[in-house]
C-alpha cells in the first residue's frame, strides 16, 4: 500500500471518528435533557396528586390573612400591618381549573427540580472545560440553586403579598367588583416568582463574565447610574404598578449589583497577584 493510500485511510478514519464523536456528544446531551425532563415530570406528578396542599396551602396561601408575611408585618407594628382584600377566584371557561392545575404542577415541578436540572446541565459542559475553568466554577451548582430558590422565595413571600394587597384591593368605583379569574391569579403568582429567581442569578452571571474578561469592576462602577435606571425598569415590569412592590424588588437587585462588583474585584485582585 502506498504512502498516499495510507494517509488517505488515516484521514478517512479520523473523519469518521470525529463524526462519531459528534453524534456521541448529541446522544449524551439527549440523555441529560431526558433525565432533566423526567425529574420535572416526576415532581409535577407528585404536585398534581397533592392537589389540596398545592392549592390550599401554597397557591392560595398569599391571599389568606394568616399568611406568614401578613402576620410578620402586623407583628412589627400597626403602621406596617397589611391585610389581603377578601375576594373570590372565579373560572369562566370549561376545564379552566383542570388546565390551571396542570400549569401549576409543571411550574412547581420546574422550580423544585431546578437544582437537579442545572446539575445535569453542568455535567454536560464540565468535561469540555479546562482544569482551571473547572476549579473556577467549583460550587456553581450549589450557588446557582441557592440564588434561584432565594429569588423564588423572595417573590413568593414578599412581592406576592404586596401585589395581592394592592391589585386585589384597587377599585375604580362601586360599579366594578374585584373577581379575578383563577388563571389570572396563577399567572401573576408565576410572574412574581420565577422571573425573580432568574434575576437573583445576577452575581453568578457577573462572576463568569468577569472570569472571561468581558466586564470589569470599573465598568460596572462607572455605569452604576445606568444600572439603576435598568433595575427600576425591570422592577416596574416584574411588579404591579405599586411603588412599594417596585422598591421591594429594586433593593435586592441593587444589592446583587453591588455584590457583582465586589465579586469581580476579587477576581481582578487574584489575577494581579498571579
Amino acid at each position: 500500500m502506498s504512502l498516499f493510500s495510507i494517509g488517505k485511510k488515516i484521514l478517512s478514519e479520523n473523519n469518521d471518528a470525529k463524526e462519531m464523536g459528534f453524534f456521541d456528544h448529541l446522544e449524551e446531551l439527549r440523555w441529560h435533557l431526558f433525565r432533566a425532563a423526567l425529574a420535572i415530570l416526576v415532581v409535577s406528578i407528585v404536585v398534581f396528586i397533592a392537589k389540596d396542599f398545592t392549592f390550599n396551602t401554597v397557591i392560595f396561601g398569599p391571599k389568606k390573612p394568616d399568611f406568614f408575611t401578613y402576620r410578620f408585618f402586623c407583628m412589627m407594628s400597626e403602621a406596617t400591618c397589611i391585610q389581603p382584600p377578601d375576594f373570590d377566584l372565579i373560572t369562566r371557561e370549561m376545564g379552566e381549573q383542570f388546565f390551571v392545575h396542570l400549569k401549576v404542577s409543571f411550574w412547581m415541578g420546574l422550580i423544585v427540580s431546578f437544582p437537579y436540572i442545572f446539575w445535569e446541565f453542568w455535567r454536560f459542559i464540565k468535561p469540555g472545560l479546562y482544569e482551571n475553568e473547572r476549579k473556577a466554577a467549583n460550587g456553581v451548582v450549589l450557588a446557582c440553586s441557592i440564588l434561584f430558590i432565594s429569588g423564588v422565595l423572595f417573590g413568593y413571600y414578599v412581592l406576592t403579598p404586596f401585589a395581592i394587597t394592592f391589585l386585589g384591593g384597587y377599585s375604580v368605583g362601586t360599579e366594578a367588583v374585584n373577581a379575578p379569574t383563577l388563571s389570572s391569579y396563577v399567572n401573576y403568582l408565576t410572574m412574581f416568582t420565577i422571573p425573580t429567581g432568574l434575576l437573583f442569578e445576577l452575581p453568578l452571571l457577573a462572576y463568569f463574565l468577569g472570569k472571561l474578561g468581558l466586564i470589569s469592576s470599573s465598568f460596572l462602577t462607572n455605569n452604576r447610574k445606568y444600572a439603576v435606571i435598568i433595575i427600576l425598569i425591570i422592577a416596574a415590569i416584574v411588579t404591579p404598578p405599586d411603588v412599594v412592590s417596585q422598591i421591594l424588588i429594586s433593593i435586592p437587585l441593587f444589592v446583587l449589583y453591588e455584590a457583582s462588583i465586589y465579586i469581580i474585584k476579587i477576581q481582578e485582585k487574584k489575577r494581579q497577584t498571579n
